[in-house]
Order: C-alpha cells, then sequence, then structure tokens
C-alpha cells in the first residue's frame, strides 16, 4: 500500500466530508476501487456530477419543441437524448418522427448544417467551462461561413457560483482538474478567500490518490487550504485565449440548475450581436418553465445531502436503462455511479 493510501485508510478523527464536484471524478474513484480504501471517518459526497445532470427539465421540453413544432434537426450528445423534461424527452420524440442526431462534437453539427442548407440544425449546448470553448468556435465557423440554418440552444453553465451555493455540504471540494485546466485557480482562491478549502485533482488512480490524501493531510491541520495536485495540466493563468474567446461571443446569465434552483450568473448565452445564433431568439420559443414534480430526490443528490442509495426510486423504477432522474441518465452521473459500482450496499462513507 503506497502512502497515500496508508492516509486515507488510517485517518481516525472528526468527520471529514469531501464532495467530488466532477462526475468522472466519482465514477473513477468507484471503479478503481479508492472507496475501499477510505478510512470511516472520511465521507465522500457526489456533488453537480456533470452538465446533464444539473440541465433543467423546460430546457429538455424547449428542445423537444423545436423538433416537434418548428421541425429542427437536433443536434445533441448521447446522453442528454433520454434525460426527462417536464412534457417529453427527446426518445420519445424521435419515436415519433422527430429527427435527433448524435454528434460527437459542436463542429460535427455545424458542419451537417453546411451540407443540409434546407434544414434548420439546432445544437443543444449544454456544459460547463471545458466545453463552451467549442461551443463558440462553431458559432464562430458558422458566422465566418455564412450558415444561416444553425443555431445552438444554450445550458451552458459556470462552476463558481455553484461552489458558493453548495460550500456549506463539504469541509473541502475536489475541484475538477478538467475546468481549471480553462479557467485556472482563480475561482479557487476566491473560495478560499472565504474559507473554502479544496484541492485540484486529476483524474488517474495515482492522481486522485494523492489529491484525496492531501485533503486529509491538509484538514488537520485545521487551516483552509487550496492546493494545485494536477500541476502539469491546471495552471495559474489557466487558458487565456479560450476563455477570451468565450467572452468575445458570450455573457453571464442567470441558470436553472436541475434540482438545486436558480444559481444567479451560473449561466452562459450568446451575446445580442450573435443572436441570429440564438435558438430561442431565433425560433421565438415560448416560455416552457412549470413546476416540475417528480418523486426522484436527484436534487438532493446533487447538493451532497442524500447519498443516491437513499432515493427511494433508486435501483427500482429508476435504472440506466430506464432513468427517471437525469442522474440516473448521465454517464457521469452520481446515482449511475452508485448503480453500476455496487454503491447501493454503501456504507454511508
Amino acid at each position: 500500500m503506497n502512502e497515500a493510501a496508508t492516509v486515507l485508510k488510517s485517518y481516525k478523527g472528526p468527520k471529514i466530508r469531501i464532495m467530488e464536484v466532477c462526475g468522472t471524478h466519482t465514477h473513477e474513484i468507484f471503479k478503481l476501487g479508492i472507496r475501499q480504501l477510505l478510512s470511516d471517518d472520511i465521507e465522500l459526497i457526489s456533488g453537480p456530477g456533470c452538465p446533464v445532470c444539473v440541465t433543467s427539465a423546460d430546457y429538455i421540453d424547449e428542445a423537444c419543441w423545436l423538433a416537434r413544432e418548428k421541425e429542427c434537426v437536433i443536434t445533441t450528445f448521447g446522453d442528454l437524448v433520454k434525460v426527462p423534461g417536464i412534457k417529453s424527452s427527446m426518445i420519445k420524440e424521435r419515436g415519433q418522427g422527430a429527427q435527433i442526431n448524435v454528434v460527437y462534437s459542436p463542429q460535427d453539427a455545424v458542419l451537417f448544417a453546411e451540407k443540409n442548407p434546407d434544414r434548420e440544425v439546432v445544437f443543444l449546448s449544454v456544459g460547463f467551462e471545458t466545453t463552451t470553448p467549442s461551443d463558440v468556435i462553431a458559432v464562430k465557423y458558422a458566422k465566418e461561413k455564412g450558415i444561416k440554418n444553425f443555431s445552438i440552444l444554450t445550458a451552458n453553465k459556470t462552476m463558481p457560483r455553484a461552489y458558493e451555493v453548495l460550500a456549506d455540504s463539504t469541509d473541502c471540494y475536489l475541484y475538477p482538474g478538467h475546468v481549471h485546466a480553462i479557467t485556472g485557480t482563480a475561482d479557487c482562491k476566491a473560495m478560499l478567500a472565504k474559507g473554502t478549502s479544496g484541492v485540484i485533482a486529476g483524474f488517474t488512480g495515482p492522481e486522485l490518490l494523492t489529491a484525496l490524501a492531501v485533503a486529509v493531510k491538509k484538514c488537520q491541520e485545521g487551516e483552509p487550504f487550496l492546493v494545485n495536485c494536477y500541476p502539469r495540466v491546471v495552471r495559474e493563468e489557466g487558458a487565456p485565449a479560450a476563455m477570451r474567446l468565450v467572452n468575445e461571443f458570450m455573457e453571464p446569465c442567470d441558470a436553472l440548475w436541475r434540482g438545486i434552483g436558480v444559481i444567479p450568473m451560473s449561466g452562459m448565452k450568446l451575446r445580442d450581436e450573435f443572436s441570429e445564433f440564438d435558438a430561442r431568439v431565433k425560433f421565438a420559443i415560448p416560455d416552457m418553465k412549470e413546476e416540475y414534480k417528480t418523486p426522484c430526490r436527484c436534487g438532493e443528490v446533487l447538493q451532497g445531502k442524500i447519498k443516491p442509495f437513499e432515493c427511494p426510486m433508486f435501483g427500482k423504477a429508476c435504472i440506466p436503462d430506464h432513468p427517471v432522474g437525469a442522474c440516473m441518465v448521465s454517464d457521469e452521473g452520481a446515482c449511475s455511479a452508485y448503480y453500476l459500482y455496487g454503491g447501493l450496499i454503501d456504507n454511508g462513507r
């Protein structure tokens, strides 16, 4: 057993709560068996997970409306297709004849639009800071090439305000390395100034073990801390060119996070000068917002208030093949991780 694993296994003391903000971290920790190395006094909490998990139900209904009423070709990543809206889902609309195309990148979507000028093509722009630059590049390409039949439906979100909202649920954040490869360390430093600790983590087994061991050792010192455990990828300045590009095309806005609520200025939308590529403006999408009622407790899972297996639907009415909530739909969702890797018998850590 290496030094990091020994630290995690041997810790005895006050309960330490560590929130994995990133769904990839959650899945890798399960898959690599890291939970089995943890002392009973270390609790891992699964947070927002991934953009799909926190995409609001009314957004799904907007996409379905575009496919059904405007006969748009909807282009999207695959894990969004099964996510339930309030009234429908894209997989249901596809079954009724709507054209829902799964793509691997926004560039695939804009190239499809370029080759099919007689069809309106909408890309579902769902992502955190990691993927938003590629969404913007697709809009930039469409503008430069004069592609008029391409637009995006934005549900892009940013992490800083979410960190603030969820800070009371954790003693230490396991910050997502890919997000901070883009944004740098400034947001983490801002949280540190407010007394919230964190470690920036990579995604391999050794990187995750090291980050968790650092978190445990630093928590014992009793002072807020920030440690970049992913320095080969995350630099203080992040990726300035990517951030400049995003800020050229987009601006902050309020955003509704499924299960959490509206977090002010935590979303990104296209600036007015690029409204011709904004599907909401282009197609005058009506207001889809209404109360979303479901027995699914995804919201509490996303906030770290309960473990997935504490939801009465988990593993029964809600399974990966028949998901009820977004946390089970997404390949990076907490409920999916618990179901796939045996979290049903988790001991509460």
